[in-house]
């Protein structure tokens, strides 16, 4: 049996934390011959089913470029405080953001992409007052499944990368891709979407592109 305290330090090992997992990750380099019951404490305590949204930040290199490191995170900035009630408000917590990405869980697959939907319209209602050097845009990727969650702190899992891939490499400025999973997970919601592949290191990804939402075209008056 794994050697795990007892009474006062059980609940400290059973526990969801960062330290927590560093601890049982040492156990596996430390007790080889007990990886596979390690690696079971570790799914029982941090294995998760969610709904992974990633986004990211269109225009980091053209911006850092032209107008400096300052000012693209004050863009940053100014992004996460527009983004951050969309996906409060559609169920979602954002775990943690990285330079100009945004990594957010949610239950269901329609209130990530609800979420994205209504990010983009807040982006482009900003980008009316702003300078058009400061223009404010964001493409998103979802991936639902089983991943490790520490704390709502840190995610990993295959999902998780997808959801990068998607978000970061793939879509472009303010489109919505979801993985094959998080596209079974959407079901008939109503919400169109259009299934596309790319080949990726010598692997086909098939992803599906969400369609059937149209961002308001501003009209002139007189």
């Amino acid at each position: 049996m794994l050697n795990i305290p007892s009474n006062n330090h059980k609940t400290d090992v059973l526990l969801n934390s960062r330290a927590n997992l560093q601890r049982l990750l040492r156990q596996i380099i430390e007790y080889p011959n007990r990886s596979a019951e390690t690696t079971e404490i570790i799914e029982n305590i941090f294995s998760d089913n969610k709904v992974i949204l990633v986004l990211d930040m269109s225009g980091f290199s053209r911006t850092t470029q032209q107008f400096g490191i300052i000012s693209f995170l004050l863009m940053i900035h100014q992004m996460r405080s527009i983004c951050e009630p969309c996906i409060e408000q559609n169920r979602g917590i954002l775990v943690k953001a990285e330079a100009d990405n945004l990594f957010c869980l949610f239950d269901k697959v329609i209130d990530a992409v609800t979420a994205s939907q209504e990010m983009n319209d807040c982006l482009n209602a900003a980008n009316a007052v702003l300078p058009a050097e400061q223009h404010l845009y964001a493409s998103f990727g979802i991936g639902y499944g089983k991943i490790l969650n520490i704390a709502n702190e840190d995610i990993f899992g295959n999902e998780v990368n997808l959801a990068s891939k998607l978000g970061e490499d793939i879509a472009g400025r303010e489109e919505i891709l979801l993985s094959s999973s998080a596209r079974a997970e959407l079901g008939e919601s109503g919400i169109g979407t259009r299934e596309e592949n790319v080949s990726i290191s010598g692997i086909l990804l098939t992803y599906y592109r969400v369609e059937g939402y149209t961002l308001p075209i501003p009209t002139r008056q007189g």
